[in-house]
């Protein structure tokens, strides 16, 4: 396991379309183990293959319940919405309110090549989002919420705790 450096910023790569796991092999296991480690020491609750220089469909998630790593990612149904602040490990110190769905149901793949159903809502929303974006190029200042959404779906994050 080892960690690797995150891309910031204006890196090109950040705006690139990642491709398709096509390989379940040790070099993949690697990846998401090395994922895993960096997204960690960096406090950060995901981070996509590209962040680290890698153009695969590759995330890793935590919000606080156990890693979560997805190959091949696709987003099947989202519900309802929600504006709350969003940070990201390549954009550090640039923290702002997107609008985002309140629940999302991704499908992807597990380290062992099977598909699965992950389903999250709130923040694990977010970070599905969030992430998957990542694996198309999108960053989270291209969500950016309107005035009119953020007076529509007030932050909610509060209560939540």
């Amino acid at each position: 396991m080892g960690i690797r450096n995150i891309r910031k910023d204006n890196d090109p790569i950040l705006r690139k379309k990642s491709r398709k796991v096509e390989k379940f092999d040790e070099r993949l296991f690697t990846l998401l183990d090395d994922m895993a480690d960096t997204m960690y020491l960096a406090n950060g609750v995901g981070l996509a293959a590209v962040q680290v220089g890698v153009l695969r469909r590759v995330v890793v998630i935590d919000t606080g319940d156990g890693i979560m790593e997805l190959i091949n990612p696709e987003i099947v149904e989202t519900e309802g919405a929600q504006c709350e602040e969003e940070g990201c490990l390549s954009l550090p110190g640039r923290n702002n309110v997107t609008f985002r769905p309140m629940s999302v149901t991704v499908r992807a793949q597990n380290r062992d090549g099977n598909w699965c159903l992950y389903k999250g809502e709130g923040l694990k929303a977010r970070a599905f989002c969030h992430e998957l974006d990542h694996l198309d190029g999108v960053l989270f200042i291209d969500r950016l919420a309107t005035e009119d959404q953020i007076k529509e779906y007030p932050s909610n994050e509060d209560e939540e705790e």
